[in-house]
């Protein structure tokens, strides 16, 4: 459970934003995303791998 504390003399907006901050850090919402389909263990690590791969190249591109 998330909590924030809300300081003396402190806005509403600021303290929504402090909880909006700590609902994003926990990763609920990616995770629920993710969970709307079942991905196989082996497509999952060939998109890691391509992904990997891109970076990669990326990074190669930016140094040359």
């Amino acid at each position: 459970m998330i909590v924030v504390n809300i300081k003396e003399n402190e806005s509403i907006e600021k303290a929504l934003k402090r909880f909006k901050k700590k609902f994003d850090k926990t990763g609920a919402i990616r995770e629920l995303r993710e969970r709307q389909h079942f991905v196989k263990p082996s497509v999952r690590r060939r998109h890691q791998v391509i992904r990997a791969a891109y970076k990669q190249r990326m990074q190669t591109e930016e140094m040359n």
